[in-house]
């Protein structure tokens, strides 16, 4: 029996074969919060009886139903190959580096029609035991990667989903010995694609990436619930950089509108011969919107750049990972 509080709480995720048809979790979330939800739309019958004071129950009826809400955790040096995969779009099989433990996966980005997720989260009561609530056809909204001097690196997934199906089998949550990526491992590039050099006085980083999608897909003949979601707009990729004003290279950008390409990338422990853990977020044009230098007060001079990310007609954004996972 867990325990009656959030310490017996799980999250299990597995890739979804078909919209919206369960998968058994095979994969197990390390988080700090979720605010994963049922919503329904309801219609509540005004008709006139004679003498009736009050709405009937069976009058009332669900019209809709659909799921939302958001996964905060910590970017870790396993387990992070299907929220990337949903996020990003491709494909992806881990690709062996040499003939070591070391596992590439390139999420290159793509359109996520197909890529949608099974989510079990299970609640403990108070006597503890756990409940399930389990939430299918999970589609990855965005997602907002983070980190500051003296931090982890952390992520924000929103999630639009089909259903919640209450009546599965609550999965053996399993973990994998895992650790975060953290400001320690942190380095921030930018310059020609290819051959980007490294920023100095960089605090802050985050990048977050937008998938817009029409999730109102509410048909006839559906029990209603939704299709699953069309993209329906152009990716949104944005972010900021918090620094201390140490060079010229950013305000200069930011004055002459041009891009430069931007690695934002983390490297953990060697696993083997010349492979490390690595987390990489790789933009080909970045333009930076607004940040230019200011003075206010006696202490260092500290602008915060805001970019926008675009594509340079060759190199799509990437998200590259490297871990011992063999499998997402």
């Amino acid at each position: 029996m867990a325990i009656g509080s959030g310490l017996g709480a799980q999250l299990g995720i597995a890739a979804e074969s078909t919209y919206g048809t369960f998968v058994a979790p095979t994969k197990f979330l390390e988080f700090t919060k979720e605010s994963l939800v049922l919503k329904k739309t309801t219609a509540q019958s005004t008709g006139i009886a004679s003498g009736r004071l009050m709405a009937l129950s069976s009058r009332r009826v669900v019209t809709r139903k659909e799921v939302s809400g958001s996964i905060d955790l910590e970017v870790t040096n396993k387990g992070q190959g299907l929220l990337l995969q949903a996020l990003m779009g491709t494909s992806v099989t881990p690709v062996q580096q040499g003939a070591t433990a070391a596992y590439l996966q390139t999420h290159t980005l793509a359109d996520t029609a197909g890529k949608s997720l099974t989510v079990q989260k299970g609640v403990p009561l108070t006597s503890g035991t756990v409940t399930d609530k389990t939430f299918l056809g999970c589609k990855v909204t965005s997602a907002e990667f983070s980190c500051e001097v003296g931090g982890m690196l952390t992520a924000t997934y929103e999630f639009d989903g089909k259903d919640c199906d209450e009546g599965q089998t609550l999965a053996a949550a399993s973990y994998s010995n895992m650790s975060p990526f953290h400001f320690g491992q942190m380095a921030v590039k930018s310059g020609t694609f290819g051959a980007e050099t490294a920023l100095d006085g960089i605090r802050k980083v985050s990048v977050k990436i937008e998938r817009p999608q029409d999730t109102e897909r509410f048909y006839a003949n559906q029990a209603a619930l939704k299709k699953e979601p069309i993209t329906n707009d152009l990716v949104r990729i944005t972010g900021t950089l918090e620094t201390d004003y140490v060079s010229t290279a950013l305000d200069d950008l930011h004055t002459s509108d041009a891009a430069t390409s931007l690695v934002w990338e983390f490297t953990g422990p060697l696993i083997a011969a010349t492979f490390y853990e690595t987390f990489r977020i790789t933009l080909a044009a970045v333009k930076l919107d607004e940040g230019p230098p200011v003075v206010d007060g006696y202490g260092v001079v500290k602008p915060t750049f805001n970019f926008t990310a675009l594509y340079d007609g060759t190199n799509l954004p990437k998200i590259e990972y490297i871990s011992t996972d063999t499998a997402l």
